[in-house]
């Protein structure tokens, strides 16, 4: 049920992005305890002038690798989201190469009732999911 949004800069290879999509559901999948068919993912790419991804202070070293990943998701607890940051990047980095200070991750919660997958239904609310 989480919808992940990728924001990234265009020049990937659509190998590139398989394996992003990949590494970052087999994340979703552990922390969230979500089903394998669970996935919801969209992928918009920017030019490198329309993504301004900063540091905040913290020092980090941002490349033209930056993601970010905007996830939708009903409540999770703050543990379950501290595990999805931390195998978000460690997945990233492992099966893409690509550095834990070029993802950052943001997650708007939302509840049953705010999810329609077809049908003009709210199946959540149904008791179809």
């Amino acid at each position: 049920m989480p919808l992940l949004r990728f924001d990234v800069i265009e020049g990937r290879s659509d190998k590139e992005l398989k394996k992003m999509l990949d590494a970052a559901h087999h994340a979703m999948v552990e922390a969230f305890d979500v089903p394998e068919s669970d996935r919801y993912q969209i992928v918009h790419q920017h030019k490198p002038n329309e993504m301004i991804i900063e540091d905040t202070g913290l020092g980090l070293t941002r490349t033209n690798n930056v993601i970010v990943i905007s996830v939708v998701s009903k409540t999770r607890t703050k543990e379950k989201k501290e595990n999805l940051y931390r195998l978000i990047v460690e997945s990233l980095e492992k099966e893409c190469g690509i550095s834990p200070e070029d993802v950052m991750v943001n997650i708007t919660e939302n509840s049953d009732a705010d999810w329609s997958f077809g049908n003009g239904e709210a199946q959540f609310l149904t008791g179809k999911l």
